[in-house]
């Protein structure tokens, strides 16, 4: 039932919400028109991750984690004494944060390279919200399991003897 009684009006008077088969109504006869609130409501959720992201780095980029006592152990190192792929990640970010890529990169390699491909998905992601364009990275299950895999060989070299250069 559609009109002021409908199911969707009161949402949408009460939220501003419009969903998609009456967004869809909205758009037609309208193509290229975009106008500076669309544009700015798009771009909002990108730059939301990034003050969110920057945020988090810049915490942990004043608040040293090399120092004992500021963040938790990790729980498999702590009861385990094997390193996981995200241990010597806060110590990856400070030095990251302060500039220096040679003890980010030797605190945790997985992560650092993280970081660089947090950056490129990012500014894809921003360009792509610009031009009014859905962010759509659809990865293989192939390509998933690769990324599980690396992970793992990361995780056991790291834990044995001669892949030493790797653990935090």
């Amino acid at each position: 039932m559609h009109g002021p009684h409908g199911a969707g009006s009161v949402l949408k008077r009460r939220t501003g919400w419009v969903g998609n088969l009456e967004r869809r109504k909205d758009q037609v006869g309208q193509p290229g028109q975009v106008g500076r609130s669309g544009r700015v409501r798009r771009l909002g959720t990108p730059l939301g991750i990034t003050a969110a992201v920057t945020g988090a780095f810049a915490y942990v980029g004043t608040v040293d984690p090399n120092e004992p006592g500021h963040y938790p152990v990790c729980p498999l190192l702590k009861l385990t004494g094997v390193f996981c792929p995200g241990c010597g990640g806060l110590r990856s970010a400070h030095a990251f944060v302060t500039g220096d890529l040679g003890a980010a990169f030797s605190a945790n390699a997985i992560a650092t390279a993280g970081y660089f491909l947090f950056a490129a998905v990012w500014v894809l992601w921003l360009v792509r919200a610009w031009r009014g364009q859905p962010l759509r990275i659809a990865l293989a299950p192939a390509w998933w399991w690769g990324v599980g895999a690396v992970l793992l060989v990361f995780t056991v070299v790291r834990n044995l003897p001669f892949g030493s250069a790797l653990a935090p």
